[in-house]
């Protein structure tokens, strides 16, 4: 029986990137925070900033996450890269992602270099925005990242 917090092999992905149980950097985390709110768009837009977004940040903040081993459940696995710097410049972008949602939304970091953008909201639910839509990842960073890095199919948002 598995007794981790995650499914076996994220447990070690995770872990091989130097994740342990009670990981919390606050002090990397307050300086994200600091610069996200200093941040003013050219037209005027401001990030959220958030407990649930500071507490990711605080736990997985710095860490690249490799994809699972294997051909993924349902699409390619991804590696995750958890630092919200990656959204600094999508203030308007996940303004709007907010309103949609009727949420405050903060940026996560990136999956696959780039490819997405990964967004908290403030009831800690995770999001990817990219060049196809908006896709919701999990309930939890932590059903988020199993979902991103083992190929798990995301669901698109719809309006």
């Amino acid at each position: 029986m598995n007794s981790t917090r995650f499914p076996v092999g994220v447990d070690a992905a995770l872990r091989s990137v130097g994740w342990q149980p009670g990981r919390w950097d606050i002090l990397q985390a307050e300086v994200w925070a600091d610069t996200l709110r200093a941040h003013v768009s050219p037209g005027g837009h401001r990030h959220s900033v958030f407990p649930a977004a500071v507490e990711a940040w605080a736990e997985f903040g710095g860490l690249t996450v490799p994809a699972v081993s294997g051909p993924g459940r349902h699409v390619a696995p991804s590696a995750v890269h958890v630092d919200p710097l990656h959204g600094l410049h999508l203030a308007r972008t996940l303004g709007d992602l907010g309103r949609a949602l009727d949420t405050e939304v903060a940026p996560l970091g990136e999956e696959s270099a780039g490819h997405g953008q990964l967004a908290i909201d403030a009831e800690g639910r995770v999001y990817c925005v990219d060049h196809t839509g908006d896709y919701y990842l999990g309930p939890t960073i932590d059903a988020a990242l199993g979902a991103l890095t083992t190929g798990a199919r995301p669901h698109r948002l719809t309006t």
